[in-house]
């Protein structure tokens, strides 16, 4: 529906559509038929940054598309610095001061110059393309070369504007293109640039590696000195403690411990063995024997007690070698000598006849030498364990200091490792890192294809598409009334009808329907009939229609005429009352004979009824109501006389806007009916007459939509 009548909107406006654009084509034509050509000159650039043969030696030097978009942005940012473009500018400027055929016609600041100037313009430009510095603003001198660039707009900003440097698609190359009206200029400016960005980026990105390269050097060899450093210590500390190996001498020492205690087991498990032998054996015999044992043997005792003497000493030697089986030798040769020592004093033996015990006796004193043995050798094992702790107990703040110098040697080893890591691929990205490089220099081309005509037919779209948006814009904020449904929508109240507009000048309502007129008001007549039969529907009998509207002049002295026409055509008695005291238009029409403020005075000299003669009451006009001119139920009995004589009486009202003047008109209405003046909005003051209509409920018949299109509505 909106889609329908905007349509509508651009049809109604056709001829505008049609001859803006059409005028905009021809002001386009004669703008653009002298445009000079346009000369496009490109050169490309390798990167290297996709070139896999590039990183033959380094496959990880290919990055990710995300990384190589970065790079790209990077490299095409460089190439439009405005240093660069200072560079383009100054050779630009050199160029056209010194060659006979400069690029372009000198402008008129450059004309006025004399040739002093002439030499110190060029003099400077040269220095400072030399120095890669700009020309500063609030130098007077150089602000004025300034401004001779941009005579000549062979300036930065200009420059810019009609150059452009992309990646082409996903390659490795970069084009640099400049597009202007002379070819040797579009040549010059994009080799002057490619070569100079080469120059700037290469020297850059050595500068920057070598001072890498320089500082990873120095870092280098200040790890490798902390390092030394730290080493030396260590060994200066060892040397001083004599410490040879902690581990393997805290090593050796817990092995002997174990040793020793193992050996100092079996000795205390032998004492224990032979303590409990010997006990057992001295309980088998008496006193007396004993007695008579000792003083027989004393002598060979002696010789007995001297040798285990020597094998203690021995032992106790052995023990302290740490074991060692020299000193085994000797204890079994001396143990043997004892043994022979032991079976000389068992000959010797006297013993009571009368008891037989003389492999006990000899027993017994094996086992006191085992045993003497065993508890010698134990105390020679506790003190052995006593010196083996004390060293290793000496080992421990030497083991915390050597773990604390190997901690800081593994961290210094570390940080110089790591130092010497990237060192090496600093070095190695040097030797093998990528040079953005010069495919091949721009050469001049003949002119680009000429866009006039497109320049032409796009100012014609430009202009028609122009003048479509601003009719939508208007149509789209258009809030008024142009056809019944939207009058419908807006209100939410039914309607009865519309009316065309009737063509021509101002309006005579007296020769309104005369025969001259039939053509012009056939459709105006169609109308009024349709209108007729639905406020017939809506009657039902009853006689009394009141014609409102929302404000003044939309129609109601029309619509009530054209109404009071059509039912007389019907062969109906039809009164026609002018209620409109503000604008009293059908009493200026028809001069009526009858006027509402006699016939409605309630006085005792106005109780004669209407003649039958009467079809129009008027009014006199002024700022009166209708209930000032009489009570409610006086007027509501003269109404009721109106009915008995005529068959339908029309009231033309004033607007609601005018408060009571309007609806005490409607008090006495058998239907009421609103007329709206198409192409009129509902203003905000209005939503109250409309919430009145509303209220009125059944009264109220319906809208007539007054001046609509009548093309539209077909």
């Amino acid at each position: 529906m909106e889609l329908g009548n905007f349509l509508k909107v651009l049809w109604k406006h056709k001829n505008l559509l049609i001859i803006i654009p059409l005028v905009t084509i021809i002001v386009s034509f004669f703008l653009v038929k002298n445009l000079a050509d346009r000369y496009v000159s490109t050169v490309q650039i390798a990167t290297g940054l996709v070139d896999e043969s590039s990183h033959l030696l380094d496959p990880t030097g290919i990055a990710q598309d995300q990384q190589l978009n970065h790079k790209f942005s990077n490299l095409i940012a460089i190439i439009k610095l405005k240093k660069l473009i200072n560079q383009i500018s100054y050779r630009l400027m050199i160029h056209d001061l010194t060659d006979p055929v400069p690029f372009r016609k000198p402008s008129k600041l450059l004309s006025t110059i004399s040739d002093e100037a002439r030499k110190h313009a060029l003099q400077v430009y040269t220095d400072k393309a030399k120095q890669l510095e700009s020309l500063s603003f609030y130098n007077k001198d150089e602000n004025g070369l300034n401004q001779l660039l941009r005579s000549m707009q062979y300036d930065e900003r200009s420059l810019l504007a009609n150059l452009y440097a992309v990646r082409e698609e996903d390659s490795d190359f970069i084009l640099i293109g400049y597009e202007s009206e002379n070819a040797q200029l579009s040549a010059f400016v994009v080799n002057t640039l490619s070569t100079e960005f080469i120059d700037y980026y290469t020297h850059t990105i050595n500068k920057s590696e070598n001072d890498a390269v320089d500082y990873l050097s120095k870092l280098v060899n200040d790890k490798r000195d902390t390092l030394n450093f730290k080493i030396n210590n260590l060994k200066i500390y060892k040397i001083k403690n004599g410490i040879l190996n902690l581990e393997d001498q805290s090593k050796a020492l817990f092995d002997k411990t174990i040793e020793y205690k193992e050996r100092k087991l079996q000795a205390e498990r032998d004492l224990a063995s032979n303590n409990g032998t010997i006990k057992a054996i001295d309980e088998k015999f008496d006193p007396k024997d004993r007695q008579y044992l000792e003083a027989s043997v004393s002598r060979y005792n002696l010789a007995v007690t001297t040798t285990q003497e020597q094998l203690h000493l021995l032992t106790d030697r052995y023990v302290r070698s740490d074991f060692n089986p020299r000193y085994k030798a000797a204890i079994d040769s001396l143990g043997l000598k004892l043994t022979q020592q032991l079976n000389q004093t068992s000959d010797q033996y006297i013993t009571n006849p009368l008891v037989g015990k003389q492999d006990l006796v000899r027993q017994k004193t094996q086992l006191e030498i085992t045993r003497d043995l065993a508890k010698y050798s134990l105390s020679s094992i506790n003190r052995a364990l006593s010196d083996i702790s004390t060293n290793y107990n000496r080992l421990v703040p030497f083991d915390a200091t050597v773990k604390k110098f190997q901690f800081d040697i593994d961290m210094a080893t570390k940080e110089y490792m790591d130092a010497l890591g990237r060192y090496n691929e600093t070095n190695f990205r040097l030797a093998n890192s990528v040079k953005v490089r010069l495919v091949d220099k721009a050469t001049p081309d003949v002119a680009e294809p000429s866009k006039k005509m497109l320049l032409i037919i796009l100012s014609g779209i430009a202009s028609f598409s122009f003048c479509v948006v601003i009719l939508f814009v208007i149509f789209f904020f258009d809030e008024t009334i142009k056809d019944p449904a939207q009058l419908v929508n807006s209100t939410k109240l039914p309607l009865l009808g519309y009316l065309n507009t009737i063509s021509g000048g101002s309006l005579d309502l007296k020769k309104l329907w005369d025969v001259e007129h039939r053509e012009k008001m056939k459709q105006f007549k169609e109308l009024i009939r349709s209108i007729r039969f639905e406020i017939d529907q809506e009657l039902r009998g009853e006689k009394i229609l009141a014609i409102t509207s929302l404000a003044d002049h939309e129609g109601k002295t029309v619509l009530a005429i054209s109404l009071a026409y059509s039912y007389s055509m019907i062969n109906k008695k039809v009164l026609l009352i002018d209620g409109n005291f503000l604008n009293p238009t059908i009493s200026q029409t028809a001069h009526p004979k009858l006027y509402l403020e006699d016939y409605f005075k309630n006085n005792p000299d106005n109780y004669d009824s209407i003649s039958n003669n009467i079809n129009v009451i008027g009014n006199h006009g002024g700022d009166i109501t209708l209930l000032e001119v009489s009570d409610e139920n006086f007027i509501r009995s003269r109404f009721n006389e109106l009915k008995l004589k005529y068959d339908i009486i029309i009231i033309e009202t004033p607007p609601l806007s005018s408060l009571n003047k309007s609806k005490e008109w409607l008090l006495f209405a058998s239907k009421v009916v609103a007329v709206f003046e198409s192409n009129r909005s509902i203003k905000k003051s209005q939503k109250e007459d409309i919430k009145f209509l509303k209220n009125l409920n059944n009264k109220f018949a319906g809208w007539i939509l007054n001046k609509a299109d009548a093309k539209d509505m077909s």
